[in-house]
């Protein structure tokens, strides 16, 4: 038997007039979706604990089959993981996102217009960090580069008791209430102020400017934590384990749990990514002699913290054709079960995570039935069937349980 996750992340929204009173995934054209939902089974999950903030960590961490409460270190620790940045017990990793601020106010009045800078290129941000580095390495710290926005600061002996917040979830607010309080946040929101006047006119955002992109102008550190200590995945399930994605996170999550990471040309972590090529891989793994492979899509959630509604439904789509279908086609014939699912919601109207429970589908090659059904919110909720602990999920998909 093999185990295939497709992961869609930040699929799941609420009902949008503009579709005809229906969620993105129920308006999108999902026929292999739709496929799985009446020759499986589906249910609501609800992945991240009341007590922890729905981010793709904790979700994706649940949805893999880790109980946040017990796992949870912070986010940026396993994209530290990712990029192979030796760490020590007594470090404290940040996630710094190049973000793009309003120009004209007082730092503390300005506007967070973008937490991605425009997805500036890794090649760009590389010469930004190298400049960051310039201003601010020590002994104590040190910036490393990610991939586009995402990158990663590590402070040795740091305190680790800092109120730090999301740069998504404040878009287009000012960001004066959301600046960092607690622990040594003096020394972080110094560098965040002293960033923007080195960065604004660096040569990479006047050549961005010129190309009708927006600046990376300013620093901004979220997602703290410390090294993760994760039980792996092959002892927890018996299973010889891969990750395919584009993100240093969900690479990370799989770096700490002892599962291979698969770098798939072309993959973006955005709308343009390459879906067919992340299928493709997975079906290399599994006929290479992996047993399970997580396949993660970030394609949906970027569209929700932007706004785009067509891109998230083409997305949506994008994902049903290239990833699924693909899928489905390569193991024809095989024993395989495949689970699909959003880690969490993104909702176009609010423009972040949410706490609400999210769809998933089960479908076993060995049991399938014939029926008809349709895959999205409503959907789901329909059938009754409610996993209240999202970390358990993972053994009814794997155990049938």
């Amino acid at each position: 038997m093999k185990y295939i996750i497709v992961l869609a992340d930040g699929m799941s929204d609420y009902i949008i007039e503009q579709l005809g009173h229906k969620t993105p995934l129920a308006y999108a054209k999902t026929p292999n979706m739709d496929f799985l939902a009446g020759s499986g089974e589906m249910g609501m999950v609800k992945t991240v604990p009341d007590k922890l903030a729905p981010g793709s960590d904790t979700a994706n961490l649940s949805v893999l089959g880790y109980d946040p409460l017990k796992y949870y270190s912070g986010r940026s620790p396993f994209e530290a993981a990712s990029i192979g940045i030796p760490l020590e017990l007594s470090d404290v990793t940040f996630r710094c996102n190049f973000v793009t601020l309003s120009e004209d106010e007082p730092y503390e009045e300005k506007i967070i217009l973008d937490h991605s800078a425009d997805e500036i290129s890794t090649e760009e941000a590389d010469q930004l960090i190298a400049t960051v580095n310039e201003h601010f390495k020590t002994e104590q710290m040190e910036f490393f580069t990610g991939f586009s926005y995402r990158h990663i600061l590590v402070w040795h002996h740091a305190p680790n008791d800092y109120k730090l917040t999301p740069p998504h979830d404040i878009l287009t607010r000012k960001i004066g209430e959301y600046l960092p309080t607690g622990g040594d946040s003096s020394i972080l929101l110094t560098m965040m102020k002293q960033s923007y006047e080195f960065l604004k006119d660096h040569p990479v955002n006047l050549k961005r400017r010129e190309r009708g992109l927006r600046p990376a102008n300013s620093i901004w550190f979220w997602g703290e934590g410390h090294k993760p200590d994760l039980t792996s995945f092959a002892k927890k399930y018996g299973l010889k384990a891969s990750v395919v994605s584009a993100v240093d996170l969900i690479k990370g999550l799989g770096v700490c749990a002892g599962m291979r990471t698969v770098e798939v040309e072309g993959a973006t972590g955005n709308v343009h990514t390459n879906y067919k090529g992340k299928a493709k891989a997975a079906l290399q793994e599994l006929a290479g002699g992996q047993d399970f492979v997580y396949i993660h899509i970030e394609a949906p959630d970027e569209c929700g913290h932007r706004a785009e509604l067509e891109n998230k439904v083409l997305s949506i789509e994008l994902i049903d054709k290239e990833v699924i279908g693909t899928i489905l086609e390569g193991l024809k014939g095989q024993d395989f079960r495949i689970m699909v699912l959003p880690d969490h919601s993104t909702p176009l109207s609010v423009r972040t995570h949410t706490q609400d429970p999210v769809p998933f589908v089960i479908y076993d090659s060995t049991k399938a039935k014939a029926g008809q059904a349709v895959f999205n919110e409503q959907s789901a909720s329909q059938t009754g069937l409610f996993v209240d602990k999202g970390y358990t999920l993972m053994d009814k998909f794997i155990f049938d349980r």
